[in-house]
């Protein structure tokens, strides 16, 4: 079997334009993958469409070599453009592996590790900033069934913040805590936002409301400002999704301070993030994929997470998108009462329905700005 072409969809979704990837094959096996980037969705397509030539007349079985091609080969570093561009090719080569063994990919990533996946909901408060808002949405999300959430009560921080602004998180923080009671985990989104003494502050000022996690609380380069925090802070750190190379998690992972680890498969691809999700479970560390992309993403990781001995949870967005996303994948995503089980046909076991893709253009203006007042929104900027 050998690769002959690969082709590209644009799907325009309020706040992130989805960029999917179907490479097909010689023996009429087509895989499917995903390469969304905030704000680069362009820009992969065109680096998937530059680097193709790369792999076309390969096996997509040599998924070692195919990332060697994509990544070493090239003798540049593209960072997470070069790295989605690449996890996209080669995880529709694994689909097509999953179709041509006639097994489900968490198979061939080790078999089932876990009854069912744990999930934890996010992109539910989308709307205005107020404990009130917070409060009411939190509710909602755990008369779903959700035992755990997460969420960024920061607003439009950048490394230092105002008084008021520092109370008024906390008061956010406090809502949700009031509104889901003790029992469930809260788990509060840093977004790469702050100092490394704001983050330290706002760590020490969360711990009564006891959460789960402190999610990327200061960016994720130097790795000795992300240790620094986690060695002092007292609420566990869990960072992870900006890497896009084995070699970030390595260093990551040698200073034994962060053991909540939220690898990219996006940005990885699915051979690396296996491997990654081993480096992990040596370190006596926990994996929880960031997941947080468009709808392929969420399957890859509920296949990844159900092989991964040392998962924690599974990140979801999907079920509080728009609503027209459930007809983007046939068949979509379900949770139920909190947990999801990965789609039991071959390879992913789901497919693209070309036909919803069509209906939702590529708009400029669909993406998350993180560091503008009102994202919470994810509305598209006009």
């Amino acid at each position: 079997m050998q690769i002959t072409n690969i082709r590209t969809y644009i799907l325009g979704n309020p706040w992130k334009n989805w960029l999917f990837v179907q490479v097909d094959t010689d023996e009429g096996i087509t895989g499917l993958g995903e390469g969304t980037l905030n704000g680069f969705a362009k820009t992969v397509e065109a680096a998937i469409h530059e680097l193709k030539h790369l792999v076309v007349g390969m096996s997509p079985f040599d998924v070692e070599a195919i990332g060697l091609r994509l990544f070493r080969d090239v003798y540049s570093n593209g960072g997470q453009i070069q790295g989605s561009a690449l996890a996209a090719i080669e995880t529709a080569c694994w689909d097509i592996m999953g179709k041509a063994a006639n097994q489900p990919l968490y198979k061939l990533l080790g078999g089932r590790c876990h009854d069912r996946l744990r999930c934890y909901a996010n992109g539910w408060y989308r709307g205005p900033r107020t404990p009130e808002h917070f409060y009411e949405k939190a509710q909602a999300v755990a008369a779903k069934g959700y035992t755990a959430l997460k969420f960024d009560p920061f607003g439009a921080a950048w490394r230092t913040v105002e008084r008021s602004d520092f109370s008024l998180a906390l008061e956010n923080i406090a809502a949700v805590r009031e509104a889901v009671g003790p029992d469930v985990d809260i788990l509060i989104e840093g977004h790469n936002r702050f100092s490394v003494h704001t983050a330290l502050q706002f760590a020490d000022a969360m711990l009564p409301y006891q959460p789960t996690w402190f999610e990327a609380p200061v960016p994720p380069q130097p790795i000795a400002a992300m240790v620094e925090v986690a060695r002092r802070s007292p609420v566990p750190v869990a960072c992870g999704e900006d890497y896009y190379a084995r070699e970030q998690f390595a260093e990551l992972l040698k200073h034994d301070a962060v053991h909540i680890v939220q690898l990219e498969p996006q940005f990885l691809g699915i051979s690396a993030s296996k491997q990654i999700c081993g480096m992990v479970h040596a370190h006596n560390g926990v994996t929880a994929p960031h997941s947080a992309q468009g709808p392929v993403c969420s399957v890859v990781c509920s296949h990844l997470n159900m092989a991964t001995p040392n998962f924690y949870l599974h990140e979801i967005f999907d079920e509080f998108n728009e609503p027209w996303e459930e007809q983007v994948l046939m068949p979509a995503l379900k949770v139920h009462n909190g947990y999801l089980q990965p789609p039991e046909g071959p390879g992913l076991g789901v497919e693209l329905n070309l036909e919803e893709v069509g209906k939702h253009p590529y708009h400029v203006g669909n993406w998350l700005p993180l560091f503008k007042q009102g994202w919470e929104k994810r509305e598209s900027s006009k």
